[in-house]
């Protein structure tokens, strides 16, 4: 296949919802050999866009052309499954081309001349090692067992067999509409790991940016109804959008400055020169009408401010939990103080929500206790979120018949908290069933926040939120006095945000490590690293031994040498307390505001302590060959 030929090509889109243009003379082609990150705020258009090009919806003019014989492949987040087949038998139901090309193949006399036409595209699907692909794929993302039910599987784990189901086809272009949700940091990995080795092209919109960031090379926004396409990862396109957005802001000054310039010769200029005012007027007119560039409005999210934390915040004691015979976590010890920001991770199904509802005291353990401070005030927001009523309106849906937000020592109106994030006076007045998925993100978001609390407990916190109100949510945890408490399976998210992190990782072991998410997994790697022992080198007969070429270490080397022993202990003594400080149980009233500087400060000193050691280890060599 040529890497440069257009699969699909979709021209002048424009598609309107509930009166709201969504695409406006969008375009967009994607070639073979695409890697595509989809992104745009809630509601831009984007699962619109993708839909049309899955076939599964209209624009309502335009037109979309397909390469012939252009097999397409759609994960949606509003996806269905046969509940009449069983979980292997949907996921196996993806590969249907593949199925149905097999058959074809065998029912062929061996002198067809369809015969090899066939059996290349087979090869290409990887059609013969399909049971395998369907076996390591349903291991790797976790899905339930193949012969359970789908009407008796979760939410979550529906969405894994639809993923399942999707990646299997292997298809000419492939298009997953936000991926990740509901997926753990391994089978992320995975499934990053599959795409980047992935034979065709593909288009994902995700919020997820590491995902973003290692597996596309091409990043496509949808803004105001059209496209904005970038070459390059995530990190370019967001470098090109800052320069896109300064020069749209710098013609726009320049615009208003002429204009003014314009207005204020109109109304003092000679009258006599008439002919000449009235062209110079038509042209300040047309330049009048001319719709000016619309900025992006980002949520003004402040989270309310919390009152006073006690002198003992929250604590777990050696706890534990058995659910059904099954140990989840034993012995879990932590202490929580004001400033910390802990992400907790792992695999699905192995207890961090049970964790959460025994520190609010939902849940009993089976050992030790959880104690909470008389002055912590918990807000809790789970998976499912708060439910909206349909039928209210916006200021209805989070006032609860009230006006105002307390807000710290004061008040705030409700009109104002929810101009926060960005519902204009007309709709603060509409239907929850008119908004948007972006609108009703936001609402949620607005309706849990106002609650506030000192003791911020997030359950998947990134889950349907775009990237801007990520980034802005980001910012306002990074600014929260209290302690945040957070489940996440987005990298990103948790590197930037944590200063702590537990983790799940199975057989009923809970690590608790300072610092963010992928100093954690440096240091896990470590500690699985086996130790490596040199491979014995096959003896050639008749070959004679290598004999080194030996030299002597120079003057500067030799004085090198003699003091290597000596910077190696004030590296190591350095690492030793910087360790130490982490350990300590006051760190975060002591190091709190320092924790990102400190966590810098001690991968330098590690990295120093290993290139000393390598060093040394090089002019020993040279000294013993010569010696």
């Amino acid at each position: 296949m040529s890497g440069d030929a257009t699969l699909i090509s979709a021209t002048d889109l424009r598609a309107a919802f509930n009166e709201r243009v969504i695409l406006d003379g969008a375009s967009l082609s994607i070639l073979d050999g695409d890697r595509v990150g989809l992104v745009g705020r809630n509601g831009s258009g984007k699962s619109t866009f993708i839909r049309i090009l899955a076939e599964l919806a209209t624009p309502d003019s335009g037109t979309v052309s397909r390469r012939k014989d252009l097999v397409v492949g759609y994960l949606s987040q509003d996806f269905t499954l046969d509940s009449s087949k069983n979980v292997y038998d949907n996921v196996k139901s993806g590969a249907q081309e593949v199925l149905d090309l097999i058959d074809e193949f065998e029912g062929l006399p061996a002198d067809s001349h369809r015969h090899s036409e066939i059996e290349e595209r087979i090869r290409f699907l990887d059609g013969w090692d399909l049971e395998h692909r369907i076996a390591t794929a349903m291991s790797q993302l976790h899905c339930p067992a193949g012969d359970r039910a789908i009407d008796a599987l979760s939410g979550g784990e529906k969405r894994r067999v639809a993923l399942c189901r999707a990646i299997i086809s292997r298809p000419d272009l492939l298009i997953l509409d936000e991926p990740t949700n509901h997926l753990d940091n391994e089978s992320i990995e995975w499934l990053a790991d599959y795409l980047e080795h992935y034979p065709s092209a593909f288009l994902l919109v995700t919020h997820d940016r590491y995902f973003l960031e290692r597996c596309i090379n091409r990043m496509v926004e949808l803004a105001d109804g059209t496209f904005w396409s970038h070459s390059g990862t995530y990190a370019d396109y967001l470098e090109a959008k800052a320069s896109r957005q300064a020069t749209a802001e710098l013609v726009e000054h320049k615009r208003q400055v002429a204009l003014k310039r314009e207005w204020e010769w109109y109304r003092t200029g000679p009258r006599a020169q008439r002919t000449k005012s009235k062209i110079r007027m038509a042209a300040h007119e047309r330049a009048v009408e001319e719709k000016a560039p619309e900025f992006e409005k980002d949520v003004d999210l402040v989270i309310p401010p919390p009152p006073p934390l006690g002198n003992r915040v929250a604590e777990l004691a050696n706890v534990g939990m058995e659910f059904g015979g099954r140990q989840l976590f034993s012995g879990v010890s932590l202490k929580f103080a004001g400033g910390q920001r802990i992400g907790i991770t792992g695999r699905n199904g192995l207890g961090k929500t049970t964790l959460l509802k025994i520190l609010l005291g939902e849940l009993k353990p089976t050992e030790g206790e959880a104690r909470v401070g008389p002055l912590t005030r918990f807000n809790y927001v789970d998976q499912a979120r708060l439910a909206l009523d349909p039928e209210a309106t916006v200021l209805d849906a989070v006032g609860d018949g009230t006006e105002f937000v307390v807000f710290g020592e004061g008040r705030l109106s409700l009109r104002a908290y929810l101009k926060r994030f960005l519902f204009n006076d007309d709709r603060l007045v509409a239907r929850v069933k008119h908004l948007s998925g972006g609108e009703r993100s936001r609402l949620l978001l607005a309706r849990i926040l106002k609650r506030g609390g000192n003791f911020l407990i997030l359950d998947e916190p990134t889950n349907d939120l775009d990237l801007p109100t990520l980034r802005v949510l980001e910012e306002a945890l990074l600014q929260f006095p209290g302690v945040v408490l957070m489940v996440s399976h987005d990298r990103y998210f948790l590197n930037r945000v944590s200063t702590d992190i537990l983790a799940f990782e199975g057989g009923g072991r809970v690590a608790f490590s300072s610092g963010n998410y992928d100093y954690y997994l440096e240091k896990r790697q470590r500690q699985e690293a086996p130790v490596r022992t040199a491979a014995p080198v096959p003896e050639v007969k008749g070959a004679k031994p290598a004999v080194p070429k030996s030299r002597k270490l120079t003057f500067k080397e030799q004085k090198e040498l003699e003091g290597m022993e000596a910077a190696i202990l004030v590296a190591e003594t350095r690492v030793t307390e910087l360790e130490g400080r982490f350990a300590d149980p006051e760190f975060h009233r002591k190091y709190g505001t320092q924790t990102t500087d400190l966590t810098r400060e001690l991968e330098m000193a590690r990295a120093d302590t290993a290139r000393l050691f390598a060093r040394w280890e090089e002019l020993e060599v040279v000294r013993q060959a010569s010696a």
